[in-house]
């Protein structure tokens, strides 16, 4: 198989610096081309992050010596360079809506981990081993916008992750009420302990703008593609408090849940270790051997411990137990900028590639 080329928009950033990290050995995607602002444009790759690299690994060899795009002014030259290309900006959403659009008119798939199209009506937001099916919605967008090749497809936001696989997972059950806090590494917000050191020692209550994400984009993720839309889910009511807390990386959920459907606590931890993966079949090569594990030990998942399950790409969750007010109780677990944005984005690639909707280009 012919590797498809890959370009990053805003590869300067955290969740850029991780797309170009992933994209290192990647079997069916190789990297073709980075952008970022003017203020980075022209500058050697290795040159642009330098004293800001916040991965772990050091800088692929293959992006050290890349010259930087501007991601406005040499689209066209991005476009012949590249079949797709995966969106890190950073920037206002109407900017980054206006961009978006215009790559994907240039007949360049946009596979992007924004919020600045999450509600867009014919935009698919997709968690692949959730709601694949949600793919079908290109060909509509495609439809309404005359463009033959490009779209737009994003992920959701990095907060849902760990519950709304749960929430899937549970489905048979009929989860009705769900009230969750979720607590949220410094890293969601593009930051490190060294960029943020008031983080230290100390937890913030509040995330701007995002209980009303996660509140709201699980409706659509769980709806159903009716006709030239997405008719979204009716269920659960979703209740959520999001804090910051002093990780480097990884966000956990507490979850509270009402189902409709009576279940005692093994039927539920069955169907979360045995839920069926509607893309296990695709084997695609970010997707995980296991999506859910559930920890019988009463003091896991714990972040330092668990976020990297699968790569960074599964879910782990434990601490099930009756409560007394709503009915059930469990904690979650994801890699918030492996499962929640870079790696999540990748896998939708792969995800629409294997679909036929990523193809060479000319």
């Amino acid at each position: 198989m012919k590797k498809l080329k890959a370009g990053v928009l805003g590869a300067t950033g955290m969740v850029g610096q991780r797309f170009v990290s992933l994209l290192e050995r990647h079997p069916w995607f190789e990297l073709a081309a980075v952008a970022a602002s003017p203020r980075s444009a022209g500058k050697r790759y290795e040159n642009a992050v330098s004293g800001r690299w916040n991965m772990q690994s050091a800088v692929p060899g293959m992006a050290k010596g890349m010259i930087l795009k501007e991601v406005e002014k040499d689209m066209e030259a991005i476009s012949r360079e590249v079949d797709f290309v995966f969106s890190a900006l950073d920037m206002e959403k109407d900017e980054i809506k206006k961009i978006e659009e215009k790559y994907a008119s240039m007949g360049i798939p946009v596979v992007s981990n924004n919020s600045a199209h999450r509600w867009t009506s014919d935009v698919p937001m997709i968690i692949p081993e959730v709601n694949p099916e949600h793919a079908a919605l290109i060909d509509i967008q495609r439809k309404n916008r005359g463009w033959e090749r490009g779209f737009i497809a994003v992920k959701p936001n990095c907060s849902i992750q760990s519950y709304v696989p749960i929430i899937k997972a549970l489905e048979s059950f009929n989860p009705e009420k769900i009230i969750v806090t979720t607590l949220q590494a410094i890293s969601g917000a593009g930051k490190t302990f060294e960029t943020w050191p008031e983080m230290k020692d100390n937890v913030i209550p509040l995330i701007g703008g995002e209980e009303e994400k996660s509140e709201n984009e699980p409706m659509k993720v769980l709806g159903k593609l009716v006709e030239d839309r997405i008719e979204q889910a009716k269920s659960p009511e979703i209740s959520a408090t999001c804090i910051r807390v002093p990780v480097s990386d990884g966000h956990m959920a507490s979850i509270s849940l009402h189902l409709g459907k009576e279940a005692d606590k093994e039927s539920i931890i069955n169907a979360l270790g045995h839920y069926k993966n509607p893309i296990a079949h695709l084997s695609l090569p970010s997707a995980t051997k296991e999506f859910i594990k559930y920890f019988e030990e009463p003091d896991r998942p714990q972040t330092g411990l668990d976020r990297d399950f699968e790569n960074g790409m599964g879910i782990t969750a434990g601490r099930l137990r009756k409560d007394a007010i709503i009915g059930w109780k469990m904690v979650a677990l994801s890699h918030n900028t492996l499962r929640g944005a870079a790696g999540g984005a990748v896998l939708m690639a792969e995800l629409l590639a294997a679909k036929g909707y990523i193809k060479p280009n000319g």
